[in-house]
This record gives structure tokens, C-alpha cells and sequence, in this order.
């Protein structure tokens, strides 16, 4: 298990001068023992920062909180009715500038596993005015993604968000196995081949359990 938490941190890690010449660099800030990707050079249009941090981030390995928020139709989600998924959960809104850089890779990632029900994309809105500058915004790029609204930065406070974007990846017991600060290119080969083998991990077990069961009998 910790070799494939590492193998999503060593992808994060491995794009980061990628990202430093195509994205604005982004300033970081990690609680002793965080697990996340190394910063890149800081510029003051990286990160930006809604939340003066309280108690340090979320670190990868605790349990992610629960919440319940609304998407853009009105539905109801709650994190714990995803249970059994690998949740991939970034934290947004439509004026901050890296949050709208890294949309589109986000978009690719969410094409590339379209077709697997087991992979979730949610993006947590902390736009606070309006849900139509919301959809606007979503409708006019084309994002097919789950768009939340969290106008009351619900998520924020529960994850100790202090500026986004923010992403964390999520799997399937709740737990948070990678944290990341800052945009980032979310449909390099190397974190699309990580979340595979995240994915791939129940459909293992559940084959290494029948051929035990079949064995037994």
C-alpha cells in the first residue's frame, strides 16, 4: 500500500520541472510530516490564499472528512456515499488564476477515466456570490466533471484548506493517500498510470480472494 501511495507522490514529483516552466510557480506550505509533492520556485501569483492556516493542512494517511454539498443541478453528494470509489478532489473557485490554469488537465483526467465508475472527479467551488458565475464559467469550457457548490468553504475548513488550488487524491476506504498545493498537470502519463494502479487495487483483491475461495474448495 505505501508503494503505491509512493508511486502517486513520485508522479507529482516527477512533473515538477515540467510545471515550472509551463505554470506559474506556486508557494507551498506543509505541516511537519506532510506527505506532498516538493515545492516548486515561489512567485506571489502561485497559491492563492483564502484562509489563514489553522493547526497546519490535512496530511496524506488520515481518513478525509465527510461533507455533503450540492452540484450545479441540485443534487445532493456526500463524500461518504463515494465510499468504495477513488476520489481525486480539488478545491477551486472561478477567480483564482492557477485554479483555472490547471482546469483543463483536470478535464483530460476526468475524459481519460470517463468510462470507470469506480473513479470520481469532484471539484469544490468556494466561489461565494453566485452559482451562476459558476455555471457560466463551467458550461462556457466545456468541464464535464462534478462541480460542487460551497459557498460556506465547508471543505476548506474541513481539510484545513489556507489557498488553492488544492487537490486531494482519496481511496477507496476514505483515505487520503496523496495532498497537493499549488496547480499542477494532472494528465501527465505518470499520475494517470499512479490512479490506474489505485483503481486496479480492489479489482486485485477481489481476484487474489476468489482464487484463495476456489483453492479452499
Amino acid at each position: 500500500m505505501m508503494e503505491r501511495d509512493a508511486k502517486i507522490l513520485s508522479a507529482i514529483a516527477a512533473g515538477m520541472l515540467v510545471i515550472a516552466i509551463g505554470l506559474l510557480a506556486f508557494a507551498t506550505q506543509q505541516a511537519p510530516g506532510e506527505l506532498s509533492a516538493p515545492a516548486a520556485p515561489t512567485t506571489d501569483s502561485g497559491q492563492v490564499s483564502i484562509n489563514p492556516p489553522i493547526g497546519g493542512t490535512v496530511a496524506a494517511g488520515k481518513l478525509a472528512a465527510d461533507f455533503e454539498l450540492h452540484t450545479l443541478d441540485g443534487t445532493a453528494i456526500s463524500l461518504s456515499s463515494l465510499r468504495g470509489k477513488v476520489i481525486f478532489l480539488n478545491v477551486w473557485a472561478t477567480w483564482c488564476a492557477p485554479c483555472r490554469e490547471e482546469m483543463p488537465s483536470i478535464e483530460k483526467l476526468y475524459e481519460e477515466f470517463s468510462k470507470d465508475q469506480d473513479f470520481v472527479v469532484l471539484a469544490a467551488s468556494q466561489d461565494s456570490e453566485s452559482r451562476s458565475a459558476v455555471d457560466s464559467y463551467v458550461r462556457k469550457n466545456g468541464f464535464k466533471f462534478t462541480v460542487l457548490l460551497d459557498p460556506q468553504n465547508k471543505v476548506g475548513d474541513a481539510y484545513d484548506v489556507s489557498g488553492i488550488p488544492e487537490t486531494f487524491i482519496i481511496d477507496r476506504s476514505g483515505r487520503i493517500v496523496a495532498h497537493h498545493v499549488g496547480p499542477y498537470d494532472w494528465a501527465q502519463p505518470e499520475m494517470r498510470d499512479a490512479l490506474r494502479e489505485l483503481i486496479d487495487t480492489k479489482d486485485n483483491q477481489t481476484a487474489k480472494k476468489d482464487s484463495q475461495t476456489a483453492t479452499a474448495d
